[in-house]
């Protein structure tokens, strides 16, 4: 099978993939809005009962006393989880379709360009296949010939920053037909 094919059927199974986690995410969220929503109106109303103690003399005002409920701080709690799990699915999900789109284009190849339409400052270097200016982690190529030097990790389809001596698909290729020589 060759390039196309194989990529043809790796992308087959995406959208089913893609609609899924979107739908867990959707599901996600609304559970999050009720949670906070809950939270939002349990604080209200502690907030509203300690003015009023404080107010008819029944509490004292000791600012290492005054505190929300153990059932508001452990819905907090539940608000962080939601969220955090919704985080990783977002992650899980960008992971999916780079995984898809990038690291399926042949090391021979160049990766192609991409469009981020990222506001450029026309002094600042850029960097990588895509042209782009520095952002998030990046990871250098250590053939100290390469002509870009530095990558975006989602770019070249590392997951990861790698452990040791890593070198860009260019490179590689050039490696490997050096080697064949």
């Amino acid at each position: 099978m060759g390039f196309l094919e194989d990529f043809q059927a790796s992308v087959e199974s995406l959208p089913s993939m893609l609609h899924r986690n979107y739908s867990l995410m959707r599901e996600l969220d609304k559970s999050l809005q009720g949670v906070q929503l809950e939270n939002e109106q349990r604080c209200q109303q502690e907030i509203e009962d300690i003015k009023h103690g404080l107010e008819s003399g029944s509490i004292t005002y000791d600012p290492a006393k005054l505190k929300f409920s153990e059932e508001a701080i452990e819905e907090q709690k539940h608000c962080v989880r939601i969220a955090d799990e919704k985080v990783a699915l977002a992650t899980q999900t960008y992971d999916l379709t780079n995984s898809h789109f990038r690291a399926k284009v042949p090391t021979e190849l160049p990766a192609p360009a991409i469009d981020l339409e990222l506001p450029v400052d026309p002094n600042e270097p850029t960097y990588c296949f895509c042209n782009q200016v520095s952002y998030g982690e990046m990871v250098a190529c250590d053939n100290p010939n390469c002509k870009i030097e530095w990558y975006h990790i989602g770019c070249v389809g590392v997951k990861e920053l790698p452990k040791g001596k890593w070198y860009c698909p260019s490179c590689v290729g050039f490696q490997k037909k050096r080697k064949g020589k």
